[in-house]
């Protein structure tokens, strides 16, 4: 027989049991397990990034066993939200509308992180003000974390990676200096 689907990978194993039960509360077991994850950055404001592996991305119909999911999550509510790039362009589109000046500050650390520099220490060298929405903390400290998942799963130089995404930022940061010089 032909294994397929199957990986050679050190796993994190957390045991559990769940008794069987009729099927809805069989489900309602199932749905009530926590998620598996890992606290990769802190917030300040308390809120953290975290990153589920595997993600359960599909190309082909065969699952990306090293993809991971972003997530902000919150402790003070359990929530989760799985950020993307549309979130994150969007969000910066409206704190561009607000402040050109300080998004382009806040695009320059984008650019930063993206060529590998740690968010932390870049938030400490350049000051900008937050003109509307989320904290530019947070979404710089999300897109590390997406950038890496898109290089792994569009890994250069076949594909773009993080290229694809940065293009868009660029084109952003491009517009609104422009607008600042009408």
């Amino acid at each position: 027989m032909v294994r397929r689907n199957f990986y050679k990978h050190v796993i994190d194993l957390k045991k559990i049991e769940i008794k069987n039960d009729t099927k809805d509360e069989f489900a309602k077991k199932i749905i009530a397990l926590k998620y598996r994850g890992y606290e990769v950055e802190e917030i300040s404001d308390g809120r953290k990034i975290v990153i589920t592996k595997p993600g359960g991305k599909r190309v082909r119909g065969s699952i990306k066993k090293e993809d991971i999911m972003v997530f902000i999550y919150s402790p003070s509510d359990d929530t989760l939200w799985q950020i993307s790039h549309k979130n994150i362009l969007d969000e910066l589109k409206e704190k561009g509308k607000v402040n050109p000046k300080e998004t382009i500050k806040i695009l320059d650390v984008f650019e930063k992180v993206y060529n590998g520099e740690e968010p932390d220490k870049v938030l400490l060298d350049i000051e900008f003000t937050n003109p509307i929405g989320e904290l530019p903390e947070a979404l710089i400290k999300a897109y590390k974390w997406i950038w890496g998942q898109e290089d792994v799963n569009y890994p250069p130089p076949k594909y773009e990676g993080r290229a694809l995404s940065f293009k868009e930022i660029e084109k952003l940061r491009n517009e609104l200096k422009a607008s600042l010089e009408v």
